[in-house]
């Protein structure tokens, strides 16, 4: 455990300097989804018409979901402005916080998609909002971004997600996927959403929270993103209620979640995904589906309900959220852009 309280310690440091190195506040970040820029836009285009794959904007296509719109309640009542605005809501005798980001589309009431977005250990929404951009690309596709706000462990003061192995440390017994259903219920109200298009994205100790929603939540859940960020709990408790689609990124040489296992006893990340894999009843090897530079990524074929089960893996890529040329910790790489790739799966899938 001290090795692994060492890397701890280390990240909690790194994303300190992170923050101040790029000069964030949360004045700064508010109303940062400004439009996109022509990478992703491109990326985003690519994804909807089909772009080339194999290309670093471009990619397989997708369909946006079969599955008509289920509006939410906010549809006709909600009254959220575009841009950020932040909430808070009561859960667990606790008074919760998160953001929502809304493009500039919200205002014709269309029910938007909505992606989850949670920062890693020692970290907070303004961070997440500013390490991965991905406002930029909701402002271009026109999808709804939610950052939820961790909360500090008593044992250590620092805030995280209750997502099994890590890191919830001295408050195992948080219902952290309970306070995301109250989340999601609070924004459905405040604003529209299509119920049926919601996924999860993350980083480190978030991408750990994204596994477990995948797991524990498939029903509220389309697709999910994990970065940086394995299974937390025991493989045998994963028994998501339908077939989960998933793409993850990670890069090899990622010193704090380990590529290769290790912190706290978390499985590999090639263990990870032949997990989801084997839940997916996928029947096909993983084969080619993208390469660019340090950047490959493996796709599963033959899975139940034709969903998806991608490894984008990064080689030398450290801590980091792939396609941001800053990280707190360890070497960056452009070579894929996480926030387009996740997207061009999630276009693809819609809850039934």
């Amino acid at each position: 455990m001290s090795g692994s309280n060492g890397k701890l310690v280390s990240l909690t440091i790194a994303l300190t300097l992170s923050a101040a190195a790029c000069g964030e506040s949360d004045a700064e970040s508010k109303g940062s989804g400004g439009a996109g820029n022509a990478s992703s836009t491109g990326g985003s285009a690519g994804a909807a018409s089909g772009g080339t794959a194999g290309t670093p904007n471009g990619g397989s296509g997708g369909s946006g979901g079969s599955a008509a719109p289920k509006p939410s309640p906010g549809c006709s009542s909600g009254s959220l402005a575009t841009g950020e605005t932040s909430l808070t809501l009561e859960h667990g005798g606790v008074t919760r916080e998160y953001r929502v980001f809304l493009p500039a589309s919200a205002g014709d009431k269309t029910p938007l998609p909505l992606v989850l977005n949670f920062h890693g250990y020692t970290s907070n929404i303004a961070q997440q909002t500013l390490f991965s951009s991905l406002n930029t690309e909701a402002s271009s596709a026109g999808f709804a971004v939610a950052y939820p706000q961790g909360l500090a462990n008593p044992s250590g003061g620092q805030t995280s997600w209750n997502a099994g192995l890590c890191c919830a440390f001295g408050d195992s017994a948080r219902d952290d996927v309970g306070f995301v259903d109250a989340l999601l219920d609070d924004l459905f109200a405040k604003t529209c959403i299509d119920e049926r298009r919601v996924y999860a994205t993350g980083m480190s100790n978030g991408g750990f929270m994204t596994h477990r929603l995948g797991c524990e939540r498939a029903d509220r859940f389309a697709a999910i993103a994990p970065v940086a960020g394995v299974l937390g709990i025991p493989a045998a408790d994963c028994k998501p209620s339908r077939p989960m689609p998933i793409v993850h990124f990670h890069g090899t040489a990622d010193s704090l979640v380990s590529y290769d296992g290790g912190l706290l006893g978390a499985p590999s990340v090639a263990d990870t995904l032949q997990g989801w894999a084997d839940r997916n009843g996928c029947t096909g090897p993983a084969k080619s589906s993208f390469t660019h530079g340090a950047a490959h990524c493996e796709t599963h074929s033959g899975c139940k309900d034709d969903v998806e089960v991608t490894l984008c893996t990064i080689d030398g890529m450290g801590h980091c959220w792939p396609g941001q040329s800053y990280c707190p910790f360890g070497q960056s790489s452009t070579d894929i852009s996480a926030n387009q790739r996740m997207w061009e799966l999630f276009q693809k899938f819609a809850l039934p």
